[in-house]
């Protein structure tokens, strides 16, 4: 753990200079840019993005699911998470699922996508540990915080399954 928060960090070189910008966008980017590398680097020996892992997370808790039910879970539009679901089914780690709804095509994980998630959970685990160290619980439930009243301005609705891996 220790190693994997010197490499994560390691990175962010800081100078007197490092401010925030005016621009909230600007500051959210580059937050959200940072908090990715962090997970990245820990999905990485798993073969994982953390992109692809949310995405098999909610699967192993939700099972069989149609297409447009995970995207509302995961809080993306159909379009990014279709292009997401067939790379996953390349890798083999997706596989077709019936639905409940004959118009909607279903997934759910495959016996390689179960194992990912089990191998990748740990390391997921991790990356959590290491934001919450660095940002504290009350900065974690924050950063919560600001991400549903984010949601809220743009009209969405902030009562939607949260789409992050809860253990």
């Amino acid at each position: 753990m220790d190693a994997m928060k010197e490499e994560a960090f390691r990175r962010v070189k800081k100078s007197p200079t490092d401010q925030p910008s005016v621009c909230s966008c600007v500051n959210l980017r580059r937050a959200s840019r940072a908090i990715t590398r962090v997970y990245d680097d820990a999905l990485q020996p798993a073969g994982l993005k953390v992109t692809q892992y949310s995405v098999l997370a909610n699967l192993s808790r939700a099972g069989a699911v149609s297409v447009s039910t995970l995207a509302r879970m995961l809080r993306l539009d159909r379009t990014t998470l279709v292009r997401n679901l067939k790379a996953l089914e390349r890798a083999g780690l997706v596989e077709e699922a019936p639905s409940s709804d004959p118009r909607e095509r279903g997934v759910s994980l495959s016996e390689a996508g179960r194992g990912a998630v089990t191998q990748a959970r740990p390391r997921w685990q991790q990356a959590q540990q290491l934001i919450e160290e660095r940002l504290g619980a009350d900065g974690v439930r924050q950063l919560g915080a600001l991400a549903l009243a984010l949601e809220e301005l743009m009209g969405q609705d902030a009562s939607v399954e949260e789409s992050a891996e809860s253990e």
